[in-house]
């Protein structure tokens, strides 16, 4: 059975896409809970945000945001006009909400679907992002018993079965 163009469109989500459940279960697997998800205030309602540290992960489909790779850089069969600028307003707008959470003193990190291939580079990837720096005076991380400059989530060791 084949289904008409607006249907198939209306089956694809924009939340609790499969690249982004993949990336929140690295996250549980390097030990990173505690994430919120899609939250209304904030400038584009990032896919992960650790409110608290202000730190906002971007999951990306790599067509539907014009990646610069082999599957975002490919021309759409039919209907190019309307997709061509679908892509480009979906661009623009991603800028604008990035640039607003920046301003907001949000640190952003942007994953595209692409990237989930290799998943011990994205882990190594994500791992780095959430790396706190003490800010100097402010944060007693630096006189406590991580005796540096770095601070870090304090990750809790979270079971996930292996899927089959």
């Amino acid at each position: 059975m084949t289904i008409s163009r607006s249907e198939n469109m209306r089956r694809i989500k924009g939340k609790n896409t499969k690249p982004e459940m993949l990336v929140r279960m690295i996250l549980r697997s390097l030990g990173y809970p505690g994430y919120r998800l899609h939250r209304r205030e904030l400038p584009g309602k990032p896919d992960i945000a650790y409110i608290g540290h202000r730190k906002a992960i971007i999951v990306n489909g790599c067509f539907w945001h014009g990646h610069e790779c082999k599957k975002g850089s490919r021309k759409p069969k039919s209907n190019q006009d309307y997709w061509i600028s679908k892509i480009s307003r979906n661009k623009e707008r991603d800028c604008a909400n990035q640039t607003a959470l920046s301003n907001l003193g949000w640190e952003i990190l942007v994953v595209w679907e692409c990237e989930l291939k290799e998943q011990e580079k994205l882990s190594k990837r994500l791992r780095g992002f959430l790396v706190i720096k003490a800010k100097s005076g402010l944060n007693d991380c630096a006189n406590s018993q991580f005796r540096n400059p770095v601070c870090h989530f304090q990750p809790r060791l979270v079971q996930i079965p292996p899927v089959h």
